[in-house]
């Protein structure tokens, strides 16, 4: 099977919310890899690998995120796994 991956970009209130912990907490609960970052913008990135039924479910999570965040909007692009990742992570 072969494994895919979105890549993503959230914008509104996301930082300073626990966006990124509840993030990884979903990713991982899906068995998804890959990381989520705060950007210097005010925006969220995130790259996510794994199966399309299970990033479906991140996508929809993405839309709305934890219930103290307000999101915006949600950049989104779709492709092939590129660089494989071990685990999903929150980056520094």
């Amino acid at each position: 099977m072969e494994m895919l991956q979105i890549h993503a970009f959230i914008a509104g209130y996301v930082q300073g919310v626990n966006f990124r912990y509840y993030t990884s907490v979903h990713a991982r609960k899906l068995h998804l890899k890959g990381f989520v970052r705060n950007l210097v913008d005010g925006r969220v990135e995130v790259l996510a690998q794994g199966k399309k039924e299970n990033l479906e479910r991140m996508v929809e999570w993405l839309n709305h995120g934890p219930a103290s965040a307000n999101v915006e909007y949600v950049n989104l692009s779709w492709g092939k796994a590129r660089k494989k990742y071990k685990r999903f992570s929150i980056k520094y």
